[in-house]
């Protein structure tokens, strides 16, 4: 069964004034689980805003959903099918969580007739049922960030970007998350985690990309990064080392070619 993209760059610049952030990049997202790791400033935020549609590309070729977004009309087309969590988002204080959930849905265009009922699904998700009356003010960064899931995953996007999902979660709420993602993946959708938690990685993702400097510096199964490991490499798990490992190399090879 040929499995289609969801998301396609080809030869993707992407920066700010003259400054590139990523360049020359061609990257697939398919449907399933993707998780991006990478050191800050290696462009993670940067390649969301653009999966996102928030920032144009400066040179190559954005497609999503099969179609090339080259105008505004398109993107706002697109936007419909995306669910986006900012590492850090906007709201407005005095909303409840209700509210800012149901705004969310009416943003993305989520039909009024299945709005109320999606976002009470999308709250019961993230375990927000019994506080949906509480105001956004209140919350504390745990709850804030799972009003912020609730509002990515309301009216079941087609494509998830996902920063830093699970900062401020305990325990039990990361292992809940996870199973989230996994039974939204397995409904179709094509996710994008980024996070700095790599055992989120390990446990959620079907695939994993490092990205470094713009470029994904590897490409593969977490189990296949965990088998990069070295022994010498910093890390409290087989991934982890893998991780170091790779960004290890990318530095040794680019030291190499000064």
């Amino acid at each position: 069964m040929t499995t289609h993209s969801v998301a396609q760059l080809t030869a993707l610049t992407q920066g700010y004034g003259r400054r590139n952030i990523i360049d020359d990049l061609t990257l697939s997202i398919q449907p399933g689980v993707t998780g991006l790791l990478g050191p800050n400033g290696a462009g993670k935020t940067t390649l969301f805003r653009t999966l996102a549609t928030i920032a144009p590309p400066q040179s190559g070729e954005l497609q999503l959903f099969g179609k090339p977004v080259t105008s505004e009309r398109e993107a706002r087309r697109v936007r419909r099918r995306i669910g986006y969590l900012p590492q850090d988002f906007g709201y407005f204080p005095a909303f409840s969580i209700i509210d800012f959930v149901r705004y969310c849905a009416w943003l993305r265009e989520v039909p009024a007739k299945d709005a109320d009922s999606a976002t009470h699904e999308a709250l019961a998700a993230v375990g927000l049922s019994d506080r949906a009356r509480d105001r956004m003010k209140s919350l504390s960064g745990g709850m804030l960030r799972r009003a912020g899931i609730a509002a990515a995953i309301v009216g079941s996007p087609s494509l998830l970007l996902l920063d830093e999902p699970t900062v401020g979660l305990d325990p039990a709420q990361r292992l809940d998350f996870r199973s989230l993602i996994r039974s939204l993946a397995r409904a179709g959708a094509a996710i994008v985690l980024s996070t700095h938690l790599v055992e989120d990685v390990g446990a959620a993702c079907d695939t994993v990309l490092v990205l470094s400097d713009g470029q994904v510096v590897h490409s593969g199964t977490p189990q296949q990064l965990a088998q990069l490991s070295t022994p010498t490499a910093p890390g409290d798990s087989p991934l982890e080392r893998g991780y170091m490992t790779v960004l290890g190399n990318r530095g040794s090879a680019e030291e190499a070619t000064c």
